[in-house]
């Protein structure tokens, strides 16, 4: 009992030693690795940041050839390091089941790497660590996408309808203008006009100004069928690929990101900019609304505007 609970509570390294059998694994390992990141199912846990642990042992197929002091010839490090600082940055997540699947399935994407053990553990979440611990090796989990696969990925045209051009006759003809469009298009609003709810906080303040988008997107959808409500990226991705007009619902990409995000949501204009970035978009249009002036991010899509009670002009 002893030595399952050195296992169970020890360095993933216990566990690795135990379960290698008459063949000792050579392996890599990082220790008490520190990150702070967003990250958590709870309300509590959004809008703040908490440490987290990484524990990681990595057992790696042994050369056939010497090593002969040739950094090329073995699984460095940083392929440790990087996985875990890639997966943070992709995206906001809630479980830390779905973080270690992610760092482990990436490290075994190195030819090298047999077998990985992953450790995670939140340290703020209470007065002890509260932490996930998984065992995968090679062909136990999908390989990862490569980065070249999403040169197919398309690239749309979004197109920003002011509160007065989500209430105009033309949208009908406008819809048509843009089916008839060779790129995937993705349609987004602002607040509304209606009253909304004022708060002391930043925090509560956007979630209540994306809610009040969202109203306004479900709205617009009540006046034609092609106007279908999305809110997530696997939606969006799905939608231009099978040539959808998509109406951008922004709560979950928006609070779900990772890194830079709006803090604040305003009459709706900057969100899209940051959006249509996010989404390597080639073009904006804002209709019957001013075309904002682009951020500092370097180069983004190219952006126009146009009247509110006329036809859109696609660039």
């Amino acid at each position: 009992m002893s030595d399952q609970i050195t296992q169970a509570f020890g360095h993933p390294l216990e566990r690795s030693k135990a379960m290698s059998g008459d063949t000792p694994a050579d392996r890599i390992s990082l220790r008490d690795y520190l990150t702070e990141v967003e990250i958590g199912a709870f309300q509590q846990e959004r809008g703040r940041m908490q440490r987290l642990r990484f524990n990681i042992v990595v057992e790696v197929r042994q050369q056939a050839a010497p090593v002969d002091d040739d950094v090329d010839r073995i699984l460095s490090y940083d392929t440790i390091t990087e996985a875990i600082e890639a997966e943070l940055a992709a995206e906001r997540l809630n479980l830390l089941e779905t973080l270690a699947e992610r760092i482990t399935a990436r490290i075994l994407a190195e030819s090298q790497a047999q077998r990985v053990f992953t450790r995670i553990e939140k340290l703020d979440r209470g007065p002890g660590a509260l932490g996930v611990e998984i065992m995968r090796a090679e062909g136990d989990v999908a390989p990862v996408a490569d980065a070249a696969a999403g040169e197919g990925t398309p690239v749309p045209l979004v197109v920003f309808l002011s509160e007065e051009a989500t209430r105009s006759d033309r949208l009908s003809g406008w819809l048509d203008q843009l089916e008839a469009d060779p790129r995937p298009v993705i349609l987004a609003c602002g607040p509304g006009r209606w009253d909304r709810p004022l708060s002391t906080s930043p925090q509560a303040q956007r979630r209540i100004d994306l809610l009040a988008i969202e109203q306004a997107a479900w709205v617009l959808a009540a006046r034609d069928r092609r106007c279908v409500v999305v809110n997530s990226r696997t939606e969006l991705d799905w939608a231009m690929k099978h040539d959808q007009i998509s109406l951008w619902a922004p709560s979950k990409i928006v609070l779900d990101a990772a890194g830079d995000r709006p803090d604040a949501v305003g009459d709706g204009t900057g969100l899209v900019l940051w959006f249509a970035e996010l989404m390597g978009a080639s073009d904006v249009l804002f209709v019957g609304a001013p075309q904002p002036q682009p951020g500092d991010a370097g180069e983004g899509p190219r952006l126009a505007a146009c009247a509110a009670n006329g036809p859109l002009t696609l660039t």
